[in-house]
């Protein structure tokens, strides 16, 4: 077992993994970047170490991480998920470097990590695909693959290293395509470090549904059940729910028998995710059909620890010291699933009407989680923490467990109602709509449930706060004022409000910009990375022609012109990070050809 453990992420995830090891009688160590030292981590652990760099690039960085493992001593290294979590040449210099990379080995996650290797392999196994192209395709190739598919034909384009719906677009319209592809091509380039993208049909309406592995390296692969996961926005998960529920027992045991399959044709050891689409159309027959394997935590891998009543970090950690099975007591299978959990995913965002979000930040003038039985709350926030533009928006994730479905999802809004947050928007009301409509029924629950509901459910989104107030009103949410040369010094919070002290950078933060007279503002619709600007001062624009395009939750959103006029000023650059609201440029508004 590791003596001393370097775990290489941030925020909830890093705290759950030093809680374990701590229980475990292992030594950690969290690393962060610059700009993150105030991040609850970095508290968590029993030593922190600072990687000298800022943003994301901080914990993408091979080299820095492990001269941090080295400098502190540690034998064994965590990459919890995302970052470097699936990335095989880390795991190859923790390994060149003397250091335990607690995952799966290089092999595999080269392997799995590349989404169209992975189709294939899963071909050769006879688990049943979708029609697509297991390679890299050109838009052309795109372009031939879906006409080919017929009129009504759909195809979903998907980033060859992707994962966590970045570098995916669905696709119904031809003329779609193109723009679609470069959005796609360009998120996943951000992300992963390739912009290769592949092409498979798109189930016009599916149920998404994985199945947790676990190998032992030796031959001994075991499912872990299954879990639901079609509660998604943009293709990202919000709410996850361990078994999944309303399956033919049949199709269950098929699709854990393909998980299985797959584990054993890769050799793999460590924990596994294993993703398929399952027809959902009303009287469909039973099908299902493989589209991705994850090689790494998951995040909603809370559910299944709540119904089997196991550790799965602690098994990730005796699995890297060299335990089989056996020694885990999971020789014959993994328990049976005793009742159900839910995991509602607490993002800093708002939800719009096309279901989309829009990300949300400032400094948390109050964060306190819920508790009581059969509750679970994995955060990192804190009164006083001022959130990050740069980061991942999910602040914590809510795990209930109930005898029963029904039972899980009421204490889960029970508990989401307890969930006192200010300072910041999140999305618990909607959390608590979602919970509370007729998503979970099998016959309704598909992955654009949220996307063809999400009017309804934001007009019943519920507000009703099971906690107090400051007497005098509401407290005080934290003031943000942009400053166009340095869009990450915006809050302006003196101490004693909230208990920030404000960076000595950011003393004199400026006011938001002033158009000139008879101009009106095109604000940023979200917070975010402006990436690139459409137009210049004396361009026309006509309403909802694009202008720009920002980077929010990872993923790429055009932004489009409310107005019709002359282009008088514009505010920002690419590469400034702003919060929601922000003027991009300002237009004279007018008539314009076309119009």
């Amino acid at each position: 077992m590791p003596k001393r453990l370097l775990i290489a992420n941030r925020g909830e995830i890093a705290i759950r993994i030093a809680r374990t090891a701590a229980d475990m009688g292992v030594g950690t160590v969290a690393v962060y970047a610059e700009d993150d030292a105030a991040s609850l981590h970095v508290r968590v652990a029993d030593e922190a170490v600072a990687l000298g760099r800022t943003g994301v690039p901080a914990y993408l960085d091979i080299e820095g991480v492990i001269a941090a493992a080295r400098s502190a001593g540690c034998d064994a290294i965590h990459p919890g998920y995302g970052f470097l979590s699936e990335n095989a040449d880390f795991a190859r210099a923790c390994e060149a470097a003397g250091l335990t990379f607690v995952g799966p080995r290089p092999e595999s996650l080269r392997l799995f990590g590349d989404k169209a290797a992975a189709r294939a392999l899963a071909e050769s196994c006879g688990i049943p695909l979708l029609s697509g192209i297991s390679r890299p395709v050109s838009l052309a190739e795109a372009q031939a693959f879906l006409a080919s598919l017929g009129k009504g034909g759909a195809v979903m384009l998907k980033a060859v290293a992707g994962g966590g719906g970045r570098g995916m677009r669905p696709v119904t319209d031809a003329a779609e395509l193109p723009q679609a592809f470069e959005r796609a091509a360009s998120e996943a380039q951000t992300a992963f470090g390739s912009g290769d993208l592949y092409v498979e049909e798109l189930m016009p309406r599916a149920r998404h549904l994985e199945v947790q592995i676990l190998g032992d390296g030796a031959g001994g692969i075991v499912h872990l059940w299954d879990r639901e996961c079609s509660l998604q926005r943009q293709r990202q998960k919000v709410i996850e729910i361990a078994p999944a529920f309303g399956l033919p027992e049949s199709l269950r045991q098929e699709m854990l028998a393909a998980a299985v399959a797959l584990g054993e044709a890769a050799s793999y050891r460590g924990l596994g995710t294993i993703e398929f689409l399952v027809d959902a159309r009303p009287g469909a027959p039973p099908r299902f059909a493989f589209i991705e394997a994850n090689a790494r935590l998951q995040v909603e891998h809370t559910v299944t620890e709540m119904v089997l009543g196991l550790d799965l970090v602690e098994l990730q950690l005796r699995i890297a010291d060299g335990a089989r099975l056996a020694d885990l007591g999971l020789a014959d299978g993994a328990p049976a699933p005793q009742g159900a959990a839910i995991q509602a995913r607490v993002n800093l965002e708002t939800m719009t009407a096309d279901g989309g979000s829009r990300p949300s930040g400032g400094v948390l003038a109050a964060y306190d989680p819920p508790s009581g039985p059969g509750v679970r709350v994995d955060g990192y926030g804190y009164a006083g923490y001022a959130t990050s533009a740069r980061y991942d928006s999910l602040l914590a994730k809510v795990i209930t467990h109930g005898r029963d479905l029904a039972a899980a999802a009421a204490r889960a809004r029970r508990a989401l109602s307890e969930f006192k947050i200010a300072g910041a928007k999140t999305n618990i009301g909607f959390l608590q709509a979602l919970l509370a409509s007729d998503a979970l029924p099998a016959g309704t629950l598909h992955t654009r449930y949220v996307e063809e509901h999400a009017e309804t459910l934001l007009a019943a989104e519920e507000d009703r706060a099971r906690y107090f107030e400051p007497a005098g009103g509401a407290v005080r949410k934290a003031g943000a004022k942009i400053d166009l040369v340095d869009p990450l010094a915006v809050l302006s919070v003196k101490p004693g409000e909230g208990g920030v002290a404000v960076a000595p950078e950011a003393a004199a933060p400026r006011e938001a910009a002033q158009g000139p007279a008879g101009t009106v503002p095109v604000l940023t619709p979200l917070q975010g990375l402006v990436l690139s600007l459409a137009v210049s001062p004396g361009d026309t624009v006509r309403a909802g022609q694009p202008v720009a395009v920002m980077e929010a939750l990872k993923m790429e959103h055009v932004i489009a012109s409310d107005v019709s006029g002359i282009v008088r000023a514009v505010t920002l650059e690419a590469g400034d990070t702003v919060f929601e609201d922000t003027p991009i440029l300002f237009v004279e508004p007018g008539e314009v050809e076309g119009d």
